[in-house]
């Protein structure tokens, strides 16, 4: 379901690129043609404010970089580059007119990446710029050569079991994962409905909220201190303990939590909610694999094919996307076939789930992983297998 609030035209994945924001009084210099262009790869935006008006440090939340007059001769312009470098971690390059060599000391003991001259020239930008770029470009090297991934799982409907299928198989990730000294973390993204914390026997005192009220506060020691640790070692963030609106969580946020995921825990797990919103489409946008979770039911393979339908319609065809069918029981192939699944959706069954409810609910009423319970079946195979097509997936060496 698509948010009635966002129409069609607003409503598009969301692929973070990090910008630089330009906050000057008037546009003199070279700065009147840098709207729209690019300096060191990133874009420009242009937002023209009094050199005392404050600026919001959320709104550089998605920056790289954000390039702040500051006028010497007044004491507020000075105490606003101060408060605003204290409040964000966005680099921050003060701007200048004639600035006296003490007073760029002040500045850069004040918090300032660079200090660079006005009117505005290109080429000071560009050579302060180009040391973030290479920052950048090094931290995206190392994110796609390591070991960091997002597996975000979603569902053909509700009611599928996808959540009780994604702990069970985030518990046996974790414990192969933490055997190769590698972490995994479990988001709950299902902000209504989402109770992966319950399935996992796990009652913390934080959640999902918490991190994005943290605004620039946001590091990995304050994610750490958000998570809850299954027995597993499976790291957890719970979905809020109260529902709020899906809209109420921005693009930005929930792409600034999952990258931060993945530079701490390595592989991530996305349990996605049902309805579909500009985020969470977002973060699919960015997933290294998704599994559509379905059973082999008429009803459920019907909204899993409108679920690939819109993938499609959004240009995400490259996606890695495997169909998994949970609550499996050889019986139902007499009324639904294999070919009538590829028929469906265009795609093979990638995986099956044994249908063991007595035993997951066992599982799941003691917060356990199912091996636990009972250490040979055929769910627990399924999900082994499960696990290390995943690892497979991800090119994890185990």
């Amino acid at each position: 379901m698509i948010n009635p609030n966002e129409t069609g035209k607003s409503w598009r994945t969301h692929r973070r690129e990090a910008t630089v924001q330009l906050y000057l009084s008037g546009a003199h210099g070279d700065a009147a043609e840098l709207v729209g262009t690019r300096i060191a790869g990133f874009p420009l935006a242009l937002n023209l404010l009094a050199d005392t008006d404050w600026i919001d440090p959320e709104e550089l939340a998605a920056a790289a970089a954000a390039v702040v007059q500051v006028d010497q001769g007044s004491p507020t312009s000075v105490m606003r580059f101060q408060k605003l470098a204290a409040a964000t971690k966005t680099r921050l390059i003060a701007a200048a007119y004639e600035p006296p060599l003490a007073f760029v000391r002040s500045l850069i003991r004040a918090g300032a990446h660079d200090v660079v001259p006005l009117p505005l020239e290109i080429t000071d930008l560009e050579a302060s710029l180009a040391p973030i770029r290479d920052e950048f470009a090094k931290q995206d090297q190392t994110s796609r050569i390591g070991t960091a991934k997002v597996v975000s799982v979603i569902k053909s409907m509700g009611g599928v079991g996808a959540t009780a299928l994604l702990t069970q198989l985030g518990i046996r990730f974790a414990q192969s994962e933490a055997k190769m000294g590698r972490e995994a973390c479990l988001i709950d993204l299902d902000v209504q409905f989402g109770d992966a914390a319950f399935q996992l026997g796990l009652k913390p005192s934080l959640s999902l909220v918490d991190l994005t009220e943290a605004g620039a506060r946001l590091d990995g020691e304050l994610l750490r201190a958000t998570t809850a640790e299954h027995r597993s070692g499976l790291k957890l963030v719970a979905s809020p303990p109260s529902m709020i609106p899906l809209e109420s969580l921005t693009s930005e946020q929930v792409i600034e939590i999952v990258e931060l995921a993945k530079r701490e825990f390595g592989t991530v797990f996305l349990d996605l909610p049902s309805n579909w919103t500009n985020w969470s489409l977002s973060l699919l946008a960015q997933s290294d694999l998704v599994l559509l979770v379905s059973e082999l039911r008429v009803a459920s393979l019907h909204r899993a094919r409108r679920q690939l339908e819109l993938i499609r319609s959004q240009e995400l065809e490259e996606l890695d996307l495997r169909i998994v069918i949970n609550r499996f029981e050889k019986g139902l192939l007499r009324t639904v076939r294999p070919s009538d699944v590829r028929s469906a959706l265009g795609k093979d069954i990638s995986y099956t789930i044994a249908n063991d409810h007595p035993l997951m609910r066992s599982a799941i009423d003691q917060g356990l992983s199912i091996a636990e319970i009972k250490r040979k079946s055929a769910i627990g195979k399924d999900i082994a297998e499960l696990d290390e097509g995943v690892a497979a997936a991800l090119g994890l060496r185990r």
